[in-house]
């Protein structure tokens, strides 16, 4: 394998595609680390702690590389929506966040040569419409809520229920690609490189 621009400690293929696809060069490493929210932390506070502490596992091995690490989780009304385990979890989430407003944070921790550092939460608003009970059946039977924090993708089937989105649109895909880059520019490290075999 030849020279990566960015080490991503994540194994999204979510957020590897919207790194290639400004041209990035990734290796993909992701970190193993306990995700279990802490008693009492709220939603920001735990992307923030995970984000870091994926960062600085990886880091610790490619101390002369850029290395990213994120988290997202879904918010609504004081309770933290990860990825549900099964289809009645699934169906459970998707009907607390239907027909309300809900939030999606996404951490993102950098680590680079010389203790070059950065680490951000980015929180995007999403209201959904209500959505009838054979809609939602048909979701939760077609299984796109496996591996989703809130059980649902924003850039999938679920988007025919988004109404409104108030912020990032690519953090609720799990990665706020403009703020990534503003501190990778920032900080001096590894840019997007436009180019016409950029993966569309």
């Amino acid at each position: 394998m030849g020279s990566a621009s960015l080490v991503l400690a994540s194994a999204s293929p979510r957020r590897r595609e919207l790194l290639s696809r400004v041209g990035f060069s990734l290796r993909v490493e992701p970190a193993d680390i306990d995700e279990t929210a802490l008693a009492g932390e709220t939603a920001v506070d735990h992307v923030a702690r995970l984000a870091a502490a994926k960062a600085a596992a990886v880091a610790t091995r490619h101390r002369e590389r850029w290395v990213l690490a994120a988290d997202t989780t879904v918010e609504v009304e004081g309770a933290i929506l990860g990825k549900a385990a099964d289809a009645d979890e699934a169906r459970g989430m998707l009907e607390r966040i239907v027909g309300k407003t809900h939030r999606v944070s996404t951490a993102f921790a950098i680590r680079g040569p010389a203790d070059a550092a950065a680490n951000r939460v980015v929180t995007t608003e999403v209201t959904m419409r209500p959505v009838a009970v054979d809609e939602l059946d048909g979701y939760v039977e077609a299984g796109e809520w496996r591996g989703k924090a809130g059980a649902y993708a924003v850039q999938g089937m679920a988007a025919a229920w988004v109404a409104r989105i108030s912020g990032s649109v690519t953090n609720v895909i799990g990665l706020p690609l403009s703020e990534v880059v503003d501190c990778l520019r920032d900080l001096g490290g590894p840019r997007p490189v436009y180019t016409k075999g950029t993966p569309a």
